[in-house]
């Protein structure tokens, strides 16, 4: 089930998620501050939708439990931080979604789509768990 109406979980701390120190990166992500789309120049979903009205998600899964299997053969002698490495997986994955988000748009003209809600506060964890989608963290069978 790719698309759900949702009640959108709105917490502007989300945000500094983004702040996180991860390996090479002790500030947390470079483009916080720097990029339009990131915080904090990007502005709170609560200023761009009336959360009156439906809100949709859309969504891809990305089967990392068999992805994982694959770069085990592959690369056996990987740590598994490289072999769970984001630049390895996560283009497909984004291929995979923004191909969705257009067969909606296809059905429902003029709508406003993210594929970053979280840089506009949105708790995607807590979200898709009103929907009955558990995301795992770290993702180790499924990746949203």
């Amino acid at each position: 089930m790719p698309y759900a109406e949702v009640q959108l979980v709105v917490d502007p701390l989300v945000r500094l998620l983004c702040t996180n120190p991860y390996p090479g990166h002790s500030k947390g992500c470079p483009n916080f501050g720097e990029r339009s789309s990131c915080p904090p120049k990007c502005p709170l979903v609560t200023h761009l939708l009336d959360l009156t009205k439906p809100i949709w998600a859309i969504w891809n899964v990305f089967d990392m439990k068999r992805y994982l299997e694959v770069m085990n053969q592959c690369h056996p002698t990987w740590s598994d931080r490289q072999k769970r490495c984001c630049l390895y997986w996560q283009g497909g994955a984004r291929k995979a979604l923004k191909a969705e988000i257009e067969m909606f748009k296809e059905c429902h003209s003029g709508v406003f789509c993210t594929t970053c809600p979280e840089a506009m506060g949105v708790n995607v964890t807590e979200t898709m768990r009103l929907i009955g989608q558990e995301l795992e963290w770290p993702p180790e069978t499924r990746a949203y």
